[in-house]
């Protein structure tokens, strides 16, 4: 049975579960429950008991068509459920533990594949200042357990293991546990997880920090919206910011820079509301304009046009009239055939993944860390396990979170690039912007990341989508530890009152850095004058030297044509274009060009808290 008020606590619970007792009334399921129960059936829930608790409060007469509506209600949202049972008596309570005994595991390879415990009594000794041993007892479930594995904590991090002990059982009075398995030194698996990059291990010379921010950042002023290029040079230069040009990819649409925040919250600071009663009154008409944040109305409504935009016209950009065209799309290339044109994987790679580790071949790592079996603990004893190098100021925070720990498998603490496939939940409305900060549940572990999005297709190519609209599937990409498949995904949004909403759900694709997002700009231009197979284009470019800097890619129309320019005509952007087929007037050109885009290192592991939000 799951309680409090707190999400991650209960999905951590469920998440180690043999059997859950769902218990209802016959009002049915609750508002809140609801959320939390389709954040279980999300992740993968095990072997379920339905049980109703206020059954003998109806009539005899009602009874059985109360549970006949109870249990249509549970059916609908867990599949293949048995039969709701009652439970208001000493012999009901009988029959549920019997059923619960006697019924048929339900299997979640996540859970079952990795050694999993779920804590019955936690010790801390502090060894030293500001860490400690902590040393949890409990039942070992799933896989073996070996010393010279890892430990993931949700919400605290990795450690590694001292020792593992036989416990004795509550009320035994051993006083001297056996000790099961100590860790090898030169086998236990370390707490590395990211790549320190060689810069000499290269034929090029890489370039030092300096010359890096130097050439990533740019000295931007801050003029009133309208205000006139003659205008802004009499604003001062001390008024200027610093603005990183590879920040840029999702701002296609817009040249002005307005502002440029960043905000980071330290892991120990870190608190949310636990308040989860939502109030049914009517709203204050007086109080209700100062509660209301205008700043966020107003970047939420430009969010809102900018998706519905981009649904409407996709990928269509405005040419930029005050910078010439080749400048402005310098990292954009034509493609011949999106499908087929090869695009190098390790082409231009930024910094950060040379801080990832990488498998030669995941499928054939993957089967070989499954199918070794671990020596040490088995899988059904009740032990200790001895946890080093514990902060004191997680155990102090703490609180009634219950502790749940996992075996890693092999490799599972490196950094690499995930892939995710992920849907928007039923009811999720609000456009979702690629690179916009969100929490992730994979598996057992929980983070923070601004994921990049592109569609789920075939091929070796992937266009990027700059928005993750409602009702889609899209896969996720961020830089985040290994994983091995199946894992589970959920996706949260954090709201402005410390509350989370969920947005997604899904699973894990691949763990593949290879896997190349491609950015697609598309620009448009419109028919002058249309002769039979040739016709005069203006709009798509302002000058002479962008239409021959152009030249070679090729052109295509809404209505299907295809073709190239043949030359420039005068010096504001006119030229000419021969199709296959005559243009139609009303038709427009467009020229699509590409570049690849890559994730931002934005993997933040410190998450524990989170209420429960409608």
């Amino acid at each position: 049975m799951l309680s409090g008020d707190n999400l991650f606590d209960q999905l951590d619970v469920a998440k180690v579960c043999t059997t859950i007792l769902l218990l209802t009334s016959v009002k049915g399921i609750s508002s809140d429950a609801s959320v939390v129960l389709d954040a279980i059936l999300a992740q993968g829930i095990p072997t379920t008991v339905v049980a109703i608790t206020d059954l003998e409060a109806l009539p005899q007469k009602k009874r059985s068509e109360a549970k006949t509506v109870v249990q249509n209600e549970i059916e609908a949202m867990v599949p293949g459920i048995d039969k709701v049972m009652s439970l208001t008596k000493d012999t009901d309570a009988m029959n549920v533990l019997r059923k619960i005994g006697s019924q048929k595991q339900r299997t979640v390879l996540q859970r079952d594949r990795r050694s999993h415990m779920l804590a019955e009594s936690v010790n801390f000794i502090e060894t030293e200042k500001g860490k400690g041993t902590l040393k949890v007892t409990g039942y070992l479930r799933g896989r073996n357990l070996s010393a010279n594995s890892l430990i993931h904590i949700p919400g605290w991090g990795e450690f590694q293991i001292e020792q593992i002990d036989l416990a004795p059982f509550p009320g035994d009075d051993i006083t001297d546990p056996k000790v099961l398995d100590r860790p090898d030194l030169l086998k236990q698996e370390s707490l590395v997880s990211e790549n320190i990059p060689d810069p000499m291990d290269a034929e090029q010379t890489w370039p030092t920090d300096e010359e890096i921010r130097e050439f990533s950042t740019k000295k931007v002023k801050k003029i009133p919206k309208g205000m006139s290029e003659y205008q802004a040079a009499w604003i001062p230069d001390e008024d200027t910011v610093e603005v990183n040009e590879d920040d840029d990819d999702d701002d296609d649409d817009g040249m002005d820079v307005v502002s440029a925040v960043s905000e980071q919250e330290s892991c120990e600071s870190e608190e949310y509301e636990t308040m989860t009663v939502a109030s049914e009154a009517a709203p204050d008409p007086e109080k209700y304009d100062t509660e209301m944040d205008m700043d966020e109305e107003k970047v939420a409504l430009e969010k809102v046009k900018k998706a519905k935009e981009d649904l409407e016209f996709p990928d269509e950009v405005d040419t930029p009239q005050d910078i010439p065209a080749r400048e402005r799309f310098a990292r954009y290339r034509g493609l011949a055939s999106f499908r087929t044109t090869p695009w190098d994987p390790k082409e231009n790679l930024p910094l950060d993944y040379a801080r990832i580790f990488q498998f030669q071949n995941f499928t054939k790592t993957k089967k070989s860390v499954l199918a070794e079996e671990p020596s040490g603990a088995q899988a059904g004893w009740y032990i200790t396990i001895h946890l080093k190098d514990v902060p004191t100021v997680l155990y102090q925070m703490r609180g009634q979170q219950p502790i749940v720990l996992y075996g890693m498998l092999p490799h599972e603490v490196k950094m690499s690039v995930i892939n995710m496939v992920l849907k928007r939940v039923p009811g999720s409305s609000e456009p979702l912007k690629s690179k916009e900060n969100l929490l992730f549940q994979v598996g057992y572990r929980r983070f923070r990341a601004s994921p990049i999005y592109s569609q789920h297709s075939s091929g070796n190519k992937h266009k990027y989508e700059r928005f993750f609209q409602p009702d889609s599937v899209v896969v996720g990409t961020v830089f985040a530890p290994v994983i091995f498949p199946p894992a589970s995904v959920l996706v949260f949004k954090e709201n402005s009152d410390r509350t989370i909403t969920t947005v997604a759900t899904g699973s894990v694709l691949s763990v593949n850095p290879d896997r190349i997002v491609v950015k697609r700009a598309v620009l448009s231009g419109h028919p002058f004058k249309v002769l039979k197979r040739s016709a005069i284009i203006r709009f798509m470019f302002f000058n002479r030297e962008d239409i021959e800097w152009f030249k070679p890619v090729e052109l295509k129309t809404k209505y299907g044509r295809r073709g190239h320019i043949k030359e420039p005509l005068g010096t504001h952007g006119h030229m000419k274009c021969v199709f296959n087929a005559q243009l139609k007037s009303q038709d427009t050109v467009l020229m699509h060009l590409y570049k690849r885009i890559f994730p931002k290192w934005t993997y933040d592991p410190c998450v524990n808290f989170a209420p429960i939000t409608l």
